[in-house]
């Protein structure tokens, strides 16, 4: 293909990640992670922070995952200091699932993000990239955040700490001294996962169906 038509082929991607119809928005990333071009890696980065559609941002972290990190890591860790949170929590995602070390430092810095969309993000994707012999401080840093947010955001910080074992048990446990209650009670649900992964699931997936089964007015009683 000759650059001028690499040069047309690649704005007509872009313009597809743009369609106002997500389905038409998916097929385009689908098909930049299927046939790879580094020259699309910022219009990709791009389109995750501002594409509204979760299994189309899922598509264009994968497209992303699939050009060289020696390209994409850059763009990501640019991206991280975004004043958008879509930005920042989707730069984090993807980071995660190319697993590339280093971008380690760049994510510890998002772990106390003020945005709980963007310290989620940083939660789940220190686990995949914390280097070895780092586990344990960042067990202790995790558990600094024990008792923040409802529900869905203590639950992603009890399977970020239950994925660093032992150092997350030990982290756990000894934050369970803390004479705050909110602490208190979210160290005692992350044991228990940690204790029972299995159960724990189990327990997700009835909540899950049972609001879908009483409506919508049980979900806006949340």
């Amino acid at each position: 293909m000759t650059p001028r038509n690499n040069i047309d082929a690649g704005r007509r991607t872009a313009d597809a990640l743009a369609h106002p119809n997500p389905s038409v928005r998916l097929r385009a990333a689908m098909a930049a992670g299927s046939r790879p071009d580094a020259s699309l890696a910022q219009t990709l980065v791009f389109r995750c922070a501002v594409e509204p559609d979760f299994y189309v941002r899922d598509m264009l972290t994968w497209a992303l995952t699939r050009v060289p990190s020696a390209v994409t890591v850059p763009l990501l860790l640019d991206a991280l200091g975004s004043d958008a949170t879509q930005a920042r929590s989707q730069a984090l995602h993807t980071l995660s699932k190319i697993g590339d070390a280093a971008a380690w430092p760049a994510v510890a810095e998002h772990l106390g993000a003020e945005d709980d969309e963007v310290a989620r993000a940083a939660w789940r994707a220190s686990v995949s990239l914390v280097p070895a012999g780092a586990e344990e401080t960042l067990a202790t840093r995790l558990s600094a955040e024990l008792g923040r947010g409802g529900a869905e955001m203590r639950r992603s910080l009890s399977r970020a700490l239950a994925a660093l074992g032992e150092y997350g048990a030990e982290a756990t446990e000894a934050a369970g001294r803390s004479g705050d209650e909110a602490v208190r009670l979210h160290v005692r649900d992350t044991l228990a996962l940690m204790a029972d992964p299995d159960a724990a699931a189990d327990a997700q997936v009835h909540a899950a169906r049972r609001l879908r089964a009483l409506g919508p007015q049980a979900a806006q009683g949340d």
